[in-house]
């Protein structure tokens, strides 16, 4: 694809993603809702500040990533010939990937909770039996779609001859019925959730304050019908992203006067080791 195409095709996406949020949220000017950036080919990125519609909800970084332009990649420290977990900037120049996000949930001894795959071997955890939330990508047959995020109280997810090479379970938060499927605790946290748009593209949020998970899911099922199912990975200090500074040709400014560019390269928060991540690079 030419850049001329990619940059056309990828500012129709983005209009189509304010055109429905806007007619969500009357009175609400594009300014105000979510401008996109694109960074590369299947790459776009948006500060979202939900505003009246989400009360709740504090600013929200958004990644959009399109499976058909790019590859997904889960890393293990151990498997990776880490001695300890690394942090997120040092995850990102090891594995050089264009972006990299925070994976699901971990013991104190940096156990992963739940199915984690790579190259579809397992990396030998064990499938949690509560938590429902499955993202996968890379199939290993043809016909399928490239990342999904799967529901395992409906989608079958065969251990032994998984269709898809990568795979990380975590907390189902929002299911295809538009079920919240997490509890009203009350807990307030910084999350990382990892969604999948009816277009097929997977949508990477990243809150910059604290919220409880259910107020996600209740904003996304309310504002954001275009979100098919969504899954909640690790939240707390653990949620971290990091785009490669290099992909930024441009800088634009949030409502705030922030850089995006700093919001997006890991520089916000306090950033602790990561044994799990998912990266994210061109095909």
């Amino acid at each position: 694809m030419n850049s001329d195409r990619g940059w056309s095709q990828g500012m129709f996406q983005g209009v189509r993603y304010l055109s429905m949020a806007i007619a969500l949220m009357p009175g609400v000017c594009v300014a105000q809702n979510m401008s996109w950036e694109r960074l590369a080919d299947g790459l776009m990125v948006s500060v979202w500040k939900p505003g009246d519609v989400c009360p709740t909800l504090p600013t929200m970084l958004v990644v959009d990533i399109d499976p058909e332009h790019t590859r997904f990649s889960v890393h293990h420290y151990a498997q990776e010939g880490f001695a300890q977990p690394p942090r997120i900037v040092e995850w990102q120049h090891r594995t050089g990937h264009q972006f990299v996000f925070n994976a699901g949930l971990f013991r104190e001894n940096f156990t992963y909770l739940g199915l984690l795959y790579k190259n579809g071997r397992s990396l030998g955890s064990k499938r949690h039996t509560s938590w429902q939330g499955l993202f996968v990508a890379e199939p290993a047959v043809s016909g399928l779609k490239k990342a999904r995020v799967l529901d395992l109280a409906s989608d079958i997810f065969d251990e032994d001859q998984p269709l898809y090479r990568e795979a990380a379970q975590a907390l189902m938060l929002l299911d295809q019925s538009g079920k919240i499927r997490v509890r009203e605790s009350g807990k307030y946290a910084y999350q990382t959730i990892v969604a999948e748009h009816e277009t097929g593209h997977i949508l990477v949020f990243k809150s910059l304050g604290v919220v409880p998970l259910y107020d996600i899911g209740r904003c996304f099922k309310d504002a954001l019908p275009v979100v098919r199912q969504a899954m909640a990975m690790d939240g707390g200090s653990s949620s971290d992203i990091r785009i490669v500074e290099s992909l930024w040709e441009t800088d634009m400014q949030s409502k705030e006067g922030n850089s995006w560019k700093s919001l997006f390269s890991g520089n916000t928060g306090t950033h602790i080791p990561l044994p799990t991540v998912i990266g994210v690079s061109p095909r």
